[in-house]
């Protein structure tokens, strides 16, 4: 019997509207055809369409962890709304006829699994390779898009450099206007990291509070770009040369921030992989980020043997968000076989591809616990290293171990075990208040547990200040950022 949920399809839902969608086509009655195979494997049937002929749809379960989904229909969309519809049919009640597998899947089953063959067969010759072939890089292409990068690096310090002479007073919104036209020539040289700082800069001058606030906000992009393109620049020119020869920067996050996207075959090659690792997820928040023009889907993971704080990030472009489906929390622990893990710091951005979940036990969350920071001292010169180089994340997160949680005088306040303090406060960063659900606790809560912080330097007051994400205990999550 093949077992789903309504919980599972809504899972499936790329976003609430193809959700909606799908359980409105069984409310239409629009399945005149719903069947299911013998050996419980394949759902399938024919929906109703705006053509004369209906629209074939299926669910392989061949393999319950992978379920393949195909549809005649046009959409782009996938699972199409279709799909949807057939599963939250089935996980209503309605009658499905057990019939005989279609010869066109039966097809499409034996090529899969031909593939599958092949693609083993070619994992084992690799392994028992003593000395595989290192990948062929095309030096002459390689010289080329260096010297179009350090071309557009030279544009971009043009463009900085008018702002600074000029100064921020002078920016109006035709200023704006003019350099938002010119950032978009950024494009044509590979530089998209680059181009969304400058993004990110224009968007603090064109807004429409007051002029102060403006210029405390702009400051550090200037700060950042000015840096970015100092550094990018010096990387580059040393590359230029022996672009095949010299390695990349895996050491920090320049090659993302000049504009690289990282494959994970390239993480593999150059060793960021980690083998058979457990994460639990401890936050989970969904932003926009206008600078990219992109929604980003972000997640906070411990790693359970290392105790390192990892972060996940889905980018949703404005223009496809339909078409890629919506991450959301996850409660179960992830199984991973092999750990991408991008060149980073603190938390250092990772990806996985084949996965199993199983719930945490308490013996996984004192496991969690025991990774904690127990020295806010440690904690807060760590952090302060870390902003103070330009091209850092400016809001690192750690989980950190407290004696308790005190309100004093309406600011709450963490304590570690020898009395040292850090201040707790919702920050720009987060942009959702979390710091008053800490009234909501249960007094256990508040002794002798781990909460997940995210950082930043108060300017105004020249201080850290910490937002809590999460708070962990020995029976589990609170969490208080969705």
């Amino acid at each position: 019997m093949i077992s789903i949920t309504e919980a599972y399809v809504d899972s499936l839902a790329l976003n609430a509207a193809a959700s909606k969608n799908g359980r409105d086509l069984v409310k239409k009655n629009s399945f005149p055809l719903l069947c299911r195979s013998e050996d419980d494997t394949l759902l399938f049937g024919e929906c109703k369409g705006s053509g004369s002929e209906p629209y074939r749809c299926s669910v392989d379960f061949l393999k319950p962890d992978d379920p393949v989904f195909r549809c005649s229909c046009p959409s782009r969309q996938f699972p199409c709304k279709h799909i949807l519809g057939l599963l939250y049919a089935y996980t209503g009640g309605k009658a499905f006829a057990t019939a005989e597998i279609p010869q066109d899947i039966k097809d499409k089953r034996d090529k899969a699994s031909l593939r599958e063959e092949k693609k083993k067969e070619a994992e084992t010759a690799v392994e028992s390779d003593a000395k595989p072939r290192r990948r062929q890089s095309n030096k002459s292409a390689l010289t080329k898009k260096i010297a179009a990068q350090l071309e557009g690096i030279e544009l971009a310090d043009k463009l900085l450099a008018g702002i600074v002479q000029s100064g921020l007073g002078s920016v109006d919104k035709k200023t704006v206007q003019t350099l938002a036209d010119q950032v978009k020539q950024l494009g044509n040289y590979y530089i998209p990291g680059i181009q969304i700082a400058f993004r990110a800069l224009l968007l603090e001058l064109q807004s429409d509070g007051d002029r102060e606030s403006m210029y405390t906000a702009a400051i550090p992009r200037l700060t950042l770009l000015h840096s970015l393109l100092k550094k990018a620049k010096e990387y580059l020119e040393q590359r230029l040369p022996n672009p095949d020869e010299t390695p990349m920067d895996t050491a920090s996050t320049l090659e993302e921030a000049i504009g690289h996207a990282w494959q994970l075959a390239e993480l593999k090659q150059l060793g960021l992989t980690v083998p058979n690792t457990e994460l639990l997820q401890l936050s989970f928040r969904s932003y926009v980020d206008s600078s990219r023009e992109e929604f980003v889907d972000e997640g906070y993971w411990i790693t359970l043997g290392s105790g390192h704080i990892h972060a996940t990030r889905t980018y949703r472009p404005y223009r496809a968000a339909k078409f890629i489906k919506e991450e959301d929390s996850q409660f179960k622990l992830v199984q991973i076989e092999e750990l991408f893990v991008y060149p980073g710091e603190l938390n250092a951005r990772v990806r996985w591809e084949n996965t199993t979940y199983r719930n945490p036990q308490p013996v996984d969350m004192r496991a969690v616990c025991s990774h904690a920071r127990r020295s806010f001292p440690e904690v807060v010169k760590q952090v302060k290293n870390q902003i103070k180089n330009p091209l850092s994340d400016k809001h690192p997160v750690t989980l950190l171990a407290y004696k308790e949680i005190v309100n004093m005088s309406g600011q709450y306040v963490l304590v570690d075990e020898q009395g040292k303090q850090i201040p707790l406060k919702d920050i720009a960063a987060v942009n959702h208040a979390t710091t008053p659900m800490l009234s909501l606790l249960k007094q256990g809560d508040l002794r002798d547990n781990a909460m997940l912080v995210m950082f930043e330097h108060d300017l105004e007051q020249n201080r850290l200040s910490a937002q809590p994400l999460s708070v962990v205990t020995d029976q589990g999550v609170i969490r208080l950022l969705y």
